[in-house]
């Protein structure tokens, strides 16, 4: 690596030929007011153009305003169909054909692996690109049969397709080379450090800093929703449990969860909440923040708890004790988190004393300027001709294979 290139990576501008034209596809994109892929694009976009570089984020059209930049960040805003899967993938058509018939970036990267069929036309322009797959999709209730066949077919697309996979936790990680013995690049998701936060936001739907349990989840099975709402109603728990999600695809587990809610008066539910500071405030002031998400890799909504210094009650999986390690409290069902939402309730501070050492994990490992580096120097490395297409081109899924070591890939022309 030359010194031009070590000032680049080291966060210093470098010459003009150091900088890249990256692009991100696949997302809702920015202004970031959905999930963590469009919070993860702004947060190292605009970092990466700080840094110099071009950034190009391709955005599914709303009505209202399209801005043409953000924070640095040209936006191409392009059309979907509001239909489950054909939401993400007709966008993400129609955001590859924009980008192999304009200047051609120096590297992709493409988030959710359901998009690897795209990434061929992508290479096929001669952008190298990287794919992050995300959790594992396939193992949603809310995909059928066909869906989950193609979420199944759609990781192994990218195995061998992409030259290069980015994985957000070492779970996830290892599933790629348990699976299809292949390296992935390990680059976590980063925490929005909330100190001192405002609180009339949270005073004018009637809640106070420290007085409520706080859950943000997507309706859908994977998330436990429904037996974090079956728990709190079985608990002798006195503040109320915040209740912030909806599922624009799950009609029938949504109606579940509302039929438990309404019959117990200490449950709040504010549906889906789009304003940022209302959220933060609700992270921030929440005693504990129940997480029970089980499929994904590190949970955006999870690292904004750590961030914001709250406690954490979460579904026992390996993603989210990666998170938490020792200071996370686990909990497998409703009766354990019944018996969880009580002893926080019994003992305040240590209960606070938890999220205050969560708080310090945030600040030290899912640093956003540490993320940034790892995509920018990952940009410069497929830039620069490298790809684990040489051993993956040919990997097939195999559960029960036994692998010697984890293999070496090699740069490509």
């Amino acid at each position: 690596m030359n010194d031009a290139t070590d000032r680049t990576l080291a966060g210093e501008a470098g010459s003009a030929s150091d900088r890249l034209h990256i692009a991100m596809i696949g997302t809702r994109g920015v202004p970031a007011a959905y999930g963590g892929f469009e919070t993860a694009i702004e947060e190292i976009g605009r970092r990466l153009v700080e840094r110099g570089h071009s950034v190009t984020v391709y955005c599914r059209s709303k009505d209202g305003e399209k801005p043409s930049e953000h924070l640095g960040m040209e936006l191409v805003h392009l059309p979907a169909l509001h239909v489950k899967i054909a939401e993400t993938l007709s966008h993400t058509g129609l955001s590859t054909v924009h980008a192999v018939t304009h200047r051609a970036a120096d590297a992709a990267f493409v988030f959710n692996a359901a998009n690897a069929p795209f990434v061929p036309l992508l290479r096929a322009r001669g952008i190298p690109t990287a794919v992050h797959v995300d959790g594992l999709e396939w193992k949603r209730d809310k995909w059928g049969g066909a869906g989950k066949r193609y979420y199944r077919a759609a990781e192994s697309a990218a195995v061998r397709w992409s030259d290069a996979l980015i994985a957000d936790a070492q779970g996830i990680a290892d599933y790629y080379d348990d699976e299809f013995g292949v390296p992935t690049e390990l680059i976590s998701y980063g925490a929005t450090i909330i100190e001192d936060p405002t609180s009339h936001k949270i005073a004018e739907i009637g809640l106070t800093p420290g007085g409520f349990h706080l859950v943000v989840a997507r309706f859908e099975p994977e998330n436990h929703v429904r037996e974090i709402v079956e728990g709190y109603t079985a608990s002798d728990a006195h503040l109320p449990l915040v209740v912030v999600g909806s599922a624009p695809y799950s009609a029938e587990y949504t109606a579940a969860i509302e039929r438990i809610a309404s019959a117990d008066d200490r449950i709040m539910m504010l549906g889906g909440v789009w304003d940022q500071q209302l959220l933060d405030e609700l992270y921030a002031h929440a005693l504990t923040y129940v997480h029970g998400h089980s499929v994904g890799g590190t949970n955006p909504s999870l690292l904004r708890a750590i961030g914001a210094g709250t406690a954490v009650l979460a579904w026992d999986v390996g993603f989210n004790r990666e998170v938490t390690l020792e200071d996370g409290r686990f909990f497998g069902s409703p009766a354990a988190l019944a018996r969880l939402l009580e002893s926080a309730e019994s003992d305040v501070s240590a209960t606070l004393a938890t999220g205050d050492r969560l708080r310090v994990r945030a600040e030290t490992t899912y640093d956003w300027d540490l993320v940034t580096t790892g995509y920018e120097r990952l940009a410069a490395r497929l830039a620069s001709g490298y790809s684990i297409r040489p051993i993956a081109r040919s990997a097939r899924r195999s559960s029960t294979s036994v692998r010697s070591g984890t293999p070496v890939a090699t740069p490509v022309s």
